[in-house]
């Protein structure tokens, strides 16, 4: 069938063709314009979590709390985020914050939850930068309803409800954390606090007994200076125990904490070794003093414990109640200007098209079929 066949059918059957679309297309732009809903899009841009560098002890001594320990694990990313908008839980918050279930068409919680999961976008870009967006359509004859404006800003507020709920689970699951650091360090505090009532009791009896046996400045200076270090060893091994419980044996705060340790440890050993060229070694006191040494080498180290403990103890006090955003909005959601479907022009000189090419196939059709019914032998020969 060739090009100058199909346009000569056409031609002849022009009435057929064009009056039938016109009419179609002009029926099909008042449908998208009167009748078809309307549907608006909002989005808010949320950024990434800020990434922390592996922490060890020394981030704790200057006011790191164990539950900033725990979270730049990095495991807190914008992936991470993502999850945390698609969950049950956000959207069960942003259902019941904006009372979605007349426009929802869902009579209880779950339903809803799982309808609004499944009209929601993700988008997360290579740098992190999260885009929740949400669409929100008008019933039928939008053009008329009433309802347009409010459903308009119905999927900015829906937008801004989700990064609210994202930075609400936030603070719950810090909080929760912040509370377990708490109890934690609360009960190495009272183990602290009965070891170091001992020790000073010990102290108190030793020197009562022996008239109050003094020591030199130098071996004071020495002591102190092993008690500090013996001091933030020991709250290294209670940072060390309680982040094993939550953290693979093979993470890279662990490492940190552990190779911290053997730091310690020889430093503590040069320092109460022979070979100390500024301090006198413990070996070297007298018997009596070495005695009283030991006893007071054991109270400073716990009294550094006991505050290192204490100072961080009401830190996850203070993060436990704290009341502060999580989450960094980049943009907010706002209220759209213009519809994002239907579109209206596209849409009509699309569907004039395929309803003109639709009734030329028939045309031709029909007029291949009245051709050979009047030329049977030339349409045989052909």
């Amino acid at each position: 069938m060739s090009i100058h066949y199909i346009l000569n059918a056409i031609i002849t059957h022009k009435k057929r063709i064009i009056a039938p679309a016109v009419t179609g297309t002009v029926f099909l732009f008042l449908i998208l314009y009167f009748i078809y809903p309307i549907t608006y899009k909002s989005t808010v841009t949320i950024l990434p979590p800020e990434q922390k560098s592996s922490p060890g002890l020394s981030s704790l001594l200057q006011g790191a709390s164990f539950g900033d320990m725990l979270m730049s694990t990095g495991s807190a990313n914008a992936q991470l985020y993502g999850e945390i908008l698609k969950s049950r839980s956000a959207c069960e918050y942003v259902v019941k914050k904006l009372d979605l279930y007349e426009y929802l068409d869902r009579n209880n919680l779950q339903d809803a939850a799982e309808k609004l999961k499944s009209e929601m976008d993700i988008d997360i870009s290579k740098e992190g930068i999260i885009k929740l967006s949400y669409r929100t359509r008008t019933p039928l004859f939008g053009f008329f309803s009433s309802s347009s404006d409010s459903i308009k800003k119905l999927s900015a507020h829906i937008c801004n409800a989700y990064a609210e709920a994202l930075d609400s689970i936030n603070k719950i699951k810090l909080t929760a954390k912040s509370r377990k650091t708490r109890i934690y360090i609360g009960e190495q505090i009272d183990i602290t606090k009965s070891k170091l009532d001992s020790v000073e009791t010990e102290l108190y009896t030793f020197q009562k007994k022996h008239k109050a046996v003094s020591m030199t400045d130098q071996l004071k200076v020495s002591i102190e200076a092993a008690a500090k270090l013996k001091g933030e060893l020991i709250a290294n091994e209670i940072n060390l125990g309680y982040l094993s419980q939550n953290l693979n044996t093979d993470n890279t705060i662990l490492q940190s904490i552990r190779k911290k340790n053997a730091e310690l440890k020889e430093q503590l050993s040069k320092l109460e070794s022979s070979n100390n060229d500024f301090m006198i070694a413990f070996k070297d006191a007298p018997e009596l003093g070495v005695q009283l040494a030991g006893i007071y080498r054991e109270s400073k180290i716990l009294n550094e414990v006991y505050l290192l403990l204490q100072q961080q103890f009401y830190k996850e006090k203070v993060q436990e109640n704290r009341d502060i955003p999580t989450v960094e909005v980049l943009d907010t959601a706002i209220a759209p200007t213009k519809a994002e479907s239907p579109r209206v022009v596209f849409a009509t000189i699309v569907g004039g098209i395929i309803i003109f090419l639709l009734l030329s196939l028939s045309v031709i059709i029909d007029y291949k079929k009245m051709n050979k019914y009047l030329n049977p032998g030339k349409e045989s020969s052909k």
